[in-house]
């Protein structure tokens, strides 16, 4: 049995946190650096709140009854609570206490890796807290983020390989969060696992898709050191496929884990795409970053340094198209949204726990609101067609304004607008699988949604062949990748024990 398991739950105190917290105590905001000191460097703009400032936020932590905050559930498409059952009113309750290691421990039981998710996870847990109904949710993020750094700056997390090894080896095809998660399981129960990046840097989307100022590199590889410590073997600059056959795996390895994530970028299919300057916005995240941990300088092949740059999607990927364009630049940035503007949020009960979007600023918004005096974001637009010159670069985005009705989109007639743009950064989400020789040599089958198909257990229609995140999910986030690479570990393990 692996070392941190649910099943090690220590019982709660007959009383938790503070019964008049959420009464006397406020909810703090995180600290970030100010939009216009960070946008100068790629360092993380967040900064750790004081430990009596987070003694109080523990506090607030209400003793509900029901705590769906570590109930993780997909409710009307959307998450609600956390999809790896943190215990976050037993750690929240520690917090208060100050018991930090106590908490770190309980921390431990369910999440591989609290410095990721405390960063970068956007925080279903807090969105469906009980004290959200009718006031600001409990900070949890926050509080979580704080026990692995304190955990860490006191020495508390270190390598911990398994006493005793079996003889089964396991392969875990891509080394994003789901793959990691999966091999830090499979090594706990003692198994031999190797795991295959194509990459030339282990961590997958933690390495390549996050940029640095979000969650800096050094901490992803701080956890890949105490990993490889524990015995598991990373392989990098392999591709299943390529430089190692299919063959090969299913001949040196018991069992063969996929986790090689939904990389397939969506595209738009309008007049114009072929022109030069538009590209898939992980091009420009993975380049910068490859750059900045290989200390280049000089132009890059995208450079958007002193060009009208525009973004189009609105999610956490077109923020970081955001965040970095400024960090680049860029003379001027427009965020196109399909959808529509969100209204501001309103503690009630029609909005807890349901499927209503909210009216949010994340980081990329404040930092160019700050330089450009504006929110780049232009909501309910449709890009129809892409403008060139004689030598077939962009110039400009048209574009047309759309209302939503009864969930289908409407044109508006005579609403039509030309934007200059030199660069184009499309960030529209993802549509699987990438199309490979080793899915196709494997024999994986792959459903209507191009992801490959599994049972409850993360096993596919071949017996010794798991698949874990997004590959198997859909786009989705990095805690659901985590409790989907735990859960095809276990599978893993009770096939190989059986």
């Amino acid at each position: 049995m692996p070392q941190h398991s649910p099943r090690l739950r220590q019982p709660p105190h007959k009383e938790m946190g503070k019964i008049t917290g959420f009464i006397e105590y406020g909810r703090s905001l995180p600290i970030l650096r100010k939009p216009a000191d960070r946008i100068g460097n790629w360092d993380e703009f967040h900064s750790p709140l004081p430990v009596d400032e987070l003694t109080k936020q523990g506090a607030r932590c209400m003793n509900c009854g029901i705590p769906f905050c570590h109930t993780g559930i997909t409710l009307e498409g959307s998450t609600t609570g956390c999809p790896i059952h943190n215990l976050i009113p037993d750690w929240n309750d520690l917090i208060y206490r100050e018991k930090w290691h106590d908490a770190y421990r309980l921390l431990s039981l369910t999440n591989n890796f609290p410095e990721f998710t405390g960063r970068v996870c956007p925080a279903p847990c807090e969105s469906s807290c009980v004290l959200g109904i009718n006031d600001d949710p409990v900070m949890i993020k926050e509080i979580e983020v704080s026990i692995i750094d304190r955990a860490f700056e006191e020495g508390w997390v270190f390598a911990t390989p398994p006493e005793v090894r079996t003889s089964k080896h396991v392969a875990v095809i891509g080394s994003g969060p789901a793959g990691l998660a999966c091999a830090d399981e499979l090594n706990k129960y003692g198994h031999n696992v190797t795991v295959f990046e194509r990459d030339d840097r282990i961590g997958g989307l933690l390495m390549y898709g996050i940029p640095n100022m979000k969650l800096e590199k050094s901490i992803v590889q701080r956890r890949m050191d105490i990993l490889a410590q524990e015995g598991i073997e990373f392989r990098s600059n392999t591709s299943v496929g390529i430089d190692i056959s299919v063959d090969e795996l299913q001949h040196d390895f018991d069992a063969i884990v996929i986790c090689s994530g939904s990389p397939k970028p969506r595209d738009i299919s309008i007049v114009g795409r072929e022109l030069h300057g538009i590209y898939f916005a992980m091009d420009l995240l993975r380049e910068n970053t490859k750059r900045i941990l290989d200390g280049i300088d000089g132009a890059a092949t995208i450079d958007v340094k002193g060009k009208n740059v525009i973004v189009i999607g609105g999610g956490d990927t077109g923020t970081d198209c955001v965040g970095t364009s400024i960090r680049q630049g860029c003379k001027s940035l427009v965020q196109f949204e399909i959808l529509a503007k969100p209204p501001e949020r309103k503690a009630d009960h029609d909005n807890w726990l349901g499927k209503v979007r909210h009216f949010q600023v994340d980081y990329g918004q404040e930092e160019s609101t700050a330089i450009f005096g504006s929110d780049p974001r232009e909501f309910s637009v449709i890009t129809k067609r892409f403008t060139g010159d004689e030598s077939d670069h962009l110039t400009g985005v048209e574009t047309i304004e759309a209302e939503w009705s009864g969930g289908s989109l409407r044109e508006i007639p005579e609403t039509e607008k030309l934007w200059k743009a030199d660069v184009v950064l499309l960030a529209m989400g993802f549509t699987g699988v990438e199309k490979s020789i080793f899915l196709d040599d494997l024999g994986v089958k792959i459903t209507g949604l191009n992801t490959i198909a599994v049972n409850e257990n993360k096993q596919t229609n071949i017996p010794k062949v798991f698949a874990a995140g997004d590959c198997e999910r859909g786009q989705s986030l990095i805690v659901w990748a985590i409790a989907d690479g735990r859960k095809a570990a276990d599978g893993v393990n009770r096939f190989l024990t059986q």
